[in-house]
C-alpha cells in the first residue's frame, strides 16, 4: 500500500467521524451500529482496509490501519471496535482461494465477524459438519457470514494432530443466515458492538471455507501483512481504538477545564495550577503511549517488509506494547473522568460514555495482564 492509499484510508475516517459521533447516542441505546454508520463505513471502504488488493481491499500497512481506528473511535468507541474486529477478519481472505473469498468479501455487504475459539467441526466427505455455540461476535450484526475457530475431528472419531502433536484449529466460514445470533451483550461499556453470540446445528461447512488462518505455509497471498498474521493484528488494532478513546476523553477534559469553574468563588479550571500540572503529565503519558505503540509496530513492519518473517522478539514487543498501550489509556481516561467532577457522570456530557467503554476495552483478551508474564518470561529465558 502506497502512502497515498494509506493517508486516503486515514482522512476518509476521519471525514465520517461527525457522523458517527452524531449516531453515537443511537448506537448506544439500540446496541448496534446503525444504518448511517455501517453505511458509511461500507462507502468508505474501512471494512476493506486489511482486505487483499488482489480483492479491491486497500491491504493497508498496520500505521494506517491504526491511525483509521484512532480516528473512527474518537467519534464512537462501539463504531472503532466492531470496525477493527471485522477488518482484521478479513485477512482470512489470503487463506482462501480467490473465487471463495470474493463470494464472501465482493458481495454485498462484504462484511465477516466470528467469536470465541471454542468447541469441535467433524470432517465428513467434502467439508465438515459442526453443532455448536459461539460467543463474543463483535460486528455480526451487520455481517453477511460469520466464523468459527475450532478443532477437527477426523473420520474416525479422534482429534486430528498438526506435525508437532498440537490440536488442527480450522476457522470455518458460513453465511450470517446460517445461524441463529442470541441477543445477550448487555454490558457496561462497548454496548453498540452488538458483541452477541451464535449458534448452528448440524450445519454442513464445505472444504473451501475452512481455512487453516495465521498458518504461513496455507497463505495464497504474498503481502507481509498476512505474515504478521491476526493474533498481532487485533492488538494493534484494538490498542489504537483505546488511544482514540483516551485521546478524545482527556480533549474532553481540556475543553472544560478552558470554562468550568470549581464553585461560584473559585477561579476557573483553567488557571489552577493543580489542575495545569495534571493535564500536563497526562499530555505527556499519552502522547508516550502513543509513540511507543507506533514505533513498536513500526520496526516490526520494517523487518517483516525485509524478511518476510515476524521475529520472536518482535512478536514480544508487539504484545507488550498493545497490551501496556491499552492500559495506560485506561489511567488517562480515569485522569479525565476524575478531573471533569461531576460533570463526568451526566450521560449528556463526553465522559460517562467513554470511561465504560474504556473500561470494557482493558477487560478484553489483549489487555490480560498474564500479557506481561509472557513478555517476563521471553526476557528472563534469553
Amino acid at each position: 500500500m502506497n502512502a497515498t492509499a494509506a493517508l486516503s484510508l486515514v482522512e476518509r475516517a476521519r471525514a465520517i467521524a461527525p457522523l458517527i459521533a452524531g449516531e453515537a447516542d443511537e448506537i448506544e441505546r439500540t446496541r448496534r451500529l446503525t444504518p448511517k454508520v455501517v453505511g458509511a463505513l461500507i462507502e468508505n471502504g474501512l471494512y476493506r482496509a486489511l482486505l487483499p488488493q488482489s480483492l479491491g481491499g486497500a491491504e493497508a500497512v498496520p500505521e494506517a490501519f491504526m491511525q483509521m481506528l484512532e480516528e473512527i473511535a474518537k467519534a464512537d468507541a462501539s463504531t472503532a471496535w466492531c470496525l477493527g474486529q471485522c477488518s482484521v477478519c478479513a485477512m482470512t481472505a489470503a487463506w482462501l482461494d480467490h473465487d471463495s473469498a470474493a463470494e464472501i468479501f465482493n458481495t454485498a455487504p462484504g462484511i465477516l465477524a466470528w467469536g470465541a475459539v471454542n468447541h469441535e467441526a467433524r470432517a465428513v466427505e467434502g467439508g465438515y459438519r459442526v453443532t455448536a455455540r459461539w460467543d463474543f461476535a463483535s460486528g455480526s450484526r451487520q455481517a453477511g457470514w460469520l466464523g468459527a475457530h475450532v478443532r477437527i475431528v477426523g473420520t474416525d472419531g479422534m482429534p486430528r494432530k498438526n506435525a508437532d502433536g498440537s490440536p488442527e484449529l480450522r476457522t470455518i466460514l458460513f453465511p450470517a443466515a446460517s445461524a441463529e445470533l442470541h441477543d445477550v451483550w448487555h454490558a457496561i461499556g462497548l454496548a453498540g458492538t452488538g458483541t452477541d453470540s451464535y449458534e448452528v446445528r448440524d450445519l454442513f461447512v464445505p472444504d473451501r471455507f475452512a481455512v487453516l488462518r495465521d498458518v504461513p505455509q496455507a497463505l495464497r497471498e504474498p503481502g507481509p501483512i498476512y505474515r504478521l498474521g491476526t493474533h498481532q493484528t487485533f492488538s494493534l488494532g484494538f490498542a489504537a481504538v483505546s488511544l482514540g478513546v483516551a485521546r478524545a476523553t482527556l480533549d474532553a477534559a481540556i475543553a472544560l477545564a478552558r470554562v468550568k469553574h470549581q464553585s461560584v468563588v473559585a477561579h476557573a479550571m483553567r488557571d489552577n495550577q493543580a489542575v495545569q500540572g495534571l493535564i500536563g503529565r497526562t499530555e505527556g503519558d499519552l502522547r508516550a503511549a502513543r509513540a511507543y505503540l507506533y514505533a513498536t509496530a513500526n520496526a516490526m513492519w520494517r523487518d517483516l517488509s525485509s524478511t518476510g518473517e515476524v521475529s520472536p522478539t518482535h512478536r514480544s514487543a508487539v504484545r507488550l506494547a498493545a497490551t501496556w498501550t491499552i492500559h495506560q489509556s485506561a489511567k488517562v481516561v480515569d485522569t479525565a473522568y476524575h478531573m471533569a467532577g461531576a460533570t463526568a457522570v451526566f450521560r449528556s456530557n463526553p465522559f460517562e460514555r467513554r470511561f465504560r467503554d474504556m473500561h470494557a476495552i482493558a477487560q478484553q483478551l489483549q489487555a490480560r495482564d498474564t500479557h506481561y508474564e509472557d513478555v517476563g518470561k521471553a526476557i528472563l529465558s534469553q
